[in-house]
């Protein structure tokens, strides 16, 4: 049956999401879903769900997510990234137009994906319809680029800190800080460290795989749950918790949701029975040891 799981992953440069993911449901659960991806020259966190902890992947999607990311000015590939082919190339700008563009970078934007990307146009994947040489039109979406740090500059070279909002492309952000400092970029090298409240220093490196890093029985990544954001925990007497598990919330319980929250984690002495929709007041995910 497999395992019950929230894992964080360390994925490795090099290596496909899907490969990653692969390897979890090889030595985990072959239910497993993750929470999104990465492209394949970046590295870094990825959250995977298994088991029952699937239902919850909509919770984890829409978190903020942290990167440092290596920009290289003068030249841009097709796919913005280093495993495409140079299709410009520009003069390198001054660090105080970089610098600018920055600036001028930060908060909401309106962003125009990638056209190397997943995204659906007409039910086509818009990446297969760029490779094929069809003509690709993304619309622009509302992002929000949070914080923009500078780490350092060694022209061409940018390395960056950026705290950006759900559905932000960093080779987009490369692509558009280029064109306002008048020449051309692209994302050479992508770290992922943060996806909302968990970090790449808390997760298992996915190269060496996940067999016999992870507690032989039980439910792993509880204690993750608590930390999502919108996520409150509530206890339940054994006879509400035998009710949930059979998937009936009592009307003692959704009396008891705390306010202003989107999710209920319903425990029974420490023991995570479920997990509620506080909005639809519902069960959404029935946690049991498999």
């Amino acid at each position: 049956m497999g395992r019950n799981a929230i894992l964080l992953a360390d994925k490795a440069a090099g290596v496909t999401s899907f490969d990653c993911l692969g390897r979890i449901k090889r030595e985990i659960n072959r239910k497993s879903g993750h929470c999104g991806t990465l492209d394949k020259f970046a590295h870094g966190l990825m959250i995977v769900l298994c088991g029952c902890y699937t239902h919850l992947v909509p919770a984890f999607m829409g978190l903020d997510k942290t990167y440092e990311a290596l920009i290289e000015f003068g030249r841009t590939t097709d796919t913005l990234d280093p495993e495409g082919e140079v299709i410009q190339t520009g003069p390198v700008p001054s660090f105080e137009a970089v610098s600018a563009a920055v600036s001028a970078l930060t908060g909401p934007q309106m962003q125009v994906p990638p056209i190397y990307s997943a995204l659906h146009v007409d039910g086509k994947r818009s990446y297969r319809m760029a490779r094929s040489g069809q003509e690709v039109d993304l619309p622009p979406r509302s992002v929000i680029i949070h914080e923009a740090e500078i780490l350092s500059w060694e022209a061409p070279f940018l390395k960056i800190r950026l705290h950006v909002s759900k559905g932000t492309y960093i080779r987009s952000y490369a692509r558009d800080i280029g064109r306002l400092c008048g020449s051309c970029a692209y994302v050479k090298e992508l770290y992922r460290t943060q996806i909302g409240p968990f970090s790449v220093s808390e997760a298992l490196p996915a190269a060496d795989g996940f067999a016999g890093k992870v507690p032989e029985s039980g439910n792993i990544g509880e204690a993750l749950l608590e930390r999502l954001p919108g996520m409150a925990a509530l206890d339940v007497s054994p006879e509400e918790a035998f009710k949930a598990s059979n998937g009936y919330l009592k009307g003692s319980v959704l009396q008891r949701f705390p306010e202003g929250c989107r999710y209920v984690v319903l425990k029974d002495a420490g023991k995570t029975v479920c997990v509620c929709s506080a909005e639809e007041r519902k069960i959404i995910c029935q946690v049991r040891e498999e």
